[in-house]
């Protein structure tokens, strides 16, 4: 039976529907999230740590983690520079064409990653756009790493801004516009005031982008080619290792994707904990 707290205005339910609600809500994320992650480490372990270690030791494989670190080594610092620039003209200044800025920041978010991936194709393929200019200046994008890089930005690029814009936001200008006033130049404004007011959101976008980079595959596997060795990440290795029946080493490269996951996770929840008590300050400070 539910009754209402008129003291603290909530609804108040049974002890019977909240634990019901909450064993439903374990269960949920036991089946979806711990079951499967459980999985990946007991097969990669099933036949010993040694072999688990050989994994590791195959070319293919050490090329993939290698092209990985190289591919977010772009990204995420391009994204950062990015999500900086975009949050700041979104959050500081007003002018025509912001909320149409807005959608496009958010168009990763409703596009497939293998749509953007054919698009990257079409611009920059042998029969695409720019595919004769490319061929006849020997550049090579898709099936290459740029292409690999390009389809990484694409996908990362709202994750750093995303978080900057709401914080930037709330935080207003009064600040900056002091700051310049005391004879401050726009340079010594960013870094004195704005960088550390926003600096765990900066961070949270970055873990979030660095994250993604690091596992994406559809937009990777479309413009990549499967070329074991050259143009192969981790997560495209993983399938390749799976398909050939290789499932402890599958298995195995896939805990280093499980480990960042769980990494990003814990810190996600620092991050927000942090960014939260920022904004809670700052509500306190206008009241």
């Amino acid at each position: 039976m539910k009754t209402f707290n008129n003291t603290k205005g909530s609804l108040t339910e049974s002890k019977f529907i909240k634990y019901l609600l909450i064993s439903i809500a374990i269960s949920f994320l036991s089946i979806m999230l711990l079951v499967p992650l459980i999985t990946i480490f007991a097969e990669a372990f099933r036949k010993g740590i040694e072999i688990y270690f050989l994994s590791f030791d195959d070319e293919y494989v050490l090329q993939a983690l290698k092209l990985t670190i190289i591919t977010a080594f772009i990204a995420v610092p391009l994204n950062l520079f990015f999500g900086i620039c975009a949050s700041w003209a979104i959050a500081k200044y007003s002018f025509h064409g912001k909320s149409f800025l807005i959608t496009l920041i958010d168009l990763p978010f409703a596009v497939s990653p293998v749509i953007s991936g054919f698009v990257y194709i079409l611009l920059f393929g042998a029969q695409g756009w720019f595919g004769s200019w490319l061929i006849e200046h020997d550049i090579q994008i898709i099936f290459a790493v740029p292409g690999i890089v390009l389809a990484t930005i694409f996908v990362t690029f709202p994750f750093v801004a995303r978080e900057l814009i709401p914080l930037m936001q709330e935080q207003g200008n009064d600040e900056e516009q002091a700051a310049l006033l005391l004879g401050a130049s726009g340079f010594q404004t960013f870094w004195k005031v704005t960088l550390p007011n926003i600096k765990w959101g900066l961070l949270y976008g970055v873990i979030l982008c660095n994250a993604r980079a690091m596992g994406e595959f559809g937009a990777v596997s479309v413009v990549s080619g499967h070329i074991q060795g050259v143009t192969n990440t981790m997560p495209l290795q993983i399938e390749i290792l799976y398909n050939e029946y290789n499932f402890v080493a599958a298995f195995a490269v896939s805990t280093l994707l499980a480990l960042l996951a769980l990494f990003t996770l814990i810190l996600k929840y620092i991050l927000e904990w942090k960014v939260q008590k920022q904004l809670d300050k700052l509500k306190k400070e206008e009241q």
